[in-house]
């Protein structure tokens, strides 16, 4: 498969790249793309959550009211959980919800949603950008003219870049990553990929090896 490669102006330079089908062109397989999506967002939570139980809230031990005589359900504590202020029942405590997928599994994902976005045709390719300034116009200008601007994309680069960067960082529907840093869950997030001509290479080694 190959692809036009286009400058910051949307205009085809004359040049073309040439996809590896062995990530561009495999047969998706969606149970891999599930582990890897389900691996990295259970992987950004924090897992901080706690609420008190019985045992952890301050308060008097003295018995509320007497045994027998009330007319209503005999009471010990005023920490029950059935009384408002008191403890919470099996509440929520800190954990970690970190899963392990095997490398393979991961690159053999990403091959699977990079296929899926050539086959629909959810892939640019433009040459290497320099940019003087970290200037968001610019950067907006660029994805006007590649006719992105109001949709979801991701910019893959071959090396950091942080003239680029800076001038993506307050977009919300975009965002700027290196070939080595891109996810599956990036991947399918986007509505639309964007590669520098020199991030293909480099993102093809790094998922044949």
């Amino acid at each position: 498969m190959e692809l036009n490669v286009l400058n910051i102006e949307g205009k085809e330079t004359g040049r073309k790249v040439s996809l590896d089908a062995s990530v561009f062109a495999i047969e998706p397989n969606t149970h891999v793309i599930y582990l890897d999506v389900k691996q990295h967002l259970a992987n950004k939570r924090q897992g901080t959550h706690k609420s008190k139980e019985r045992a952890e809230i301050v308060g008097s031990t003295r018995k509320i009211k007497k045994q027998k005589g009330t007319g209503t359900a005999r009471a010990g504590s005023i920490k029950n959980p059935l009384f408002r202020g008191g403890g919470r029942v099996f509440g929520p405590t800190p954990r970690d919800y970190s899963q392990k997928v095997n490398k393979k599994v991961k690159r053999l994902a990403r091959k699977s949603a990079l296929s899926i976005k050539a086959k629909e045709n959810q892939i640019t390719v433009v040459e290497d950008i320099q940019l003087d300034a970290p200037k968001t116009k610019g950067y907006l200008n660029m994805l006007a003219a590649l006719g992105l601007s109001d949709k979801k994309s991701v910019l893959v680069l071959g090396e950091q870049n942080k003239n680029v960067y800076l001038s993506s960082r307050n977009l919300k529907q975009s965002k700027v990553v290196i070939n080595s840093e891109l996810n599956t869950y990036a991947i399918l997030n986007a509505q639309n990929l964007i590669f520098s001509e020199s991030a293909i290479a480099g993102l093809e080694t790094l998922l044949n090896r």
